[in-house]
């Protein structure tokens, strides 16, 4: 778990890198043409998906497992853990690592509706009974 969180908060994946880390989270483990399946048309090279992997795999976010010659993908690092440093890291740059920042913001630039913020009130409100 530690060295998860020293891999998050040091690396960054790209924006295709991020995509397939998605596939990858949802199908939670994956062989090559599994991952290409998930793809929407058009779907990209073999030997980009693979390139991509490298790099995540040294970047330390997956590995895998050997089945004669085909790999199986793994992430190593939990879809909630990365996307809540990225968060973090979003809030501390453009936010002076303010939350209260960050949800004024939130809450006054993007169009939720009044049950949506509603909705974020009683979120809100439970994480306050809960401390």
């Amino acid at each position: 778990m530690f060295v998860e969180h020293i891999i998050i908060l040091l690396m960054k994946l790209s924006k295709t890198e991020e995509e397939l880390m998605n596939h990858l989270w949802k199908l939670n483990k994956a062989f090559m043409k599994d991952l290409l399946e998930v793809y929407p048309e058009p779907k990209p090279a073999t030997t980009t998906v693979a390139t991509l992997l490298k790099r995540m795999a040294d970047k330390g976010f997956v590995a895998y497992k050997l089945f004669g010659n085909a790999r199986q993908y793994y992430p190593l690092v939990k879809k909630k853990d990365y996307f809540s440093k990225q968060l973090n890291g979003l809030i501390k740059t453009f936010f002076n690592d303010s939350a209260s920042q960050f949800a004024s913001f939130f809450t006054q630039e993007t169009d939720l509706s009044k049950e949506e913020l509603e909705e974020l009130r009683n979120l809100i409100d439970t994480e306050i009974k809960n401390k």
